[in-house]
């Protein structure tokens, strides 16, 4: 994952009052938040931790699972922002130990396009969300805001409601979506043209009140 991942505003928008962040992020005992990034690249690690504390948070970051672990993240509160595929251990596999041990930090997945459908496996494994990349340091930072913060968004009904209202149409389209096939590669399945499968995730979005992809994501996760 290059540096390019991570697209920053020239406005910096996504710079927020640190005092504010820091006391919306602490637990109720007092204890900070700490994100915890992992990656095994030095300059993404490096940069995402810096961002975050330009916007206020307290960040770690670690080369790699391992390095995770030794740290004791058990400690105190906070969340764990991880890339998906990763040398030595992948995000699914970081997900899966924290549960394992019993621990409730919230977890970000970091993928690329073509791993929606791992994107995917890892929210109905527990992952709060996922980012998709390229990401801007806004969407970087509104992720992790939410997740430090618990906040999510309640829906005003249940996953099966919102999904029932598509089409079979609608529900072949949402399937490859899910796939993370491209427009072009669902049109050359379903035999329908881009602007087509276009129309169709539009319909989609709107039916189920999803605002982007990971929410839609999480919804489909949340069915199962």
């Amino acid at each position: 994952m290059s540096t390019e991942t991570i697209k920053v505003s020239p406005p910096a928008a996504w710079r927020l009052n640190h005092d504010a962040v820091r006391a919306a992020t602490k637990d109720q005992g007092g204890v900070q938040a700490v994100v915890h990034v992992i990656d095994d690249e030095a300059d993404v690690r490096h940069a995402m931790e810096l961002l975050l504390e330009g916007a206020g948070f307290v960040a770690r970051s670690y080369p790699s699972a391992r390095a995770f672990f030794e740290s004791n993240p058990y400690e105190g509160p906070g969340c764990v922002i991880t890339d998906l595929r990763m040398p030595e251990s992948s995000g699914i596999e970081v997900l899966a130990r924290l549960r394992q041990n019993g621990a409730a930090l919230p977890v970000v997945i970091v993928s690329g396009h073509k791993d929606v459908a791992l994107a995917v496996h890892a929210m109905k494994k527990g992952a709060i969300d996922f980012i998709e990349k390229p990401f801007s340091a806004e969407r970087l930072i509104e992720t992790v805001r939410a997740a430090v913060e618990r906040v999510a968004r309640a829906p005003s009904e249940p996953p099966q409601a919102r999904l029932s209202m598509l089409s079979k149409r609608e529900h072949e389209v949402l399937d490859r979506v899910l796939a993370g096939k491209s427009n072009r590669m669902i049109g050359v399945e379903l035999d329908i043209s881009e602007r087509t499968v276009e129309s169709h995730r539009a319909s989609i979005m709107r039916k189920t009140g999803a605002r982007n992809l990971a929410e839609l994501v999480r919804l489909a996760a949340a069915q199962g």
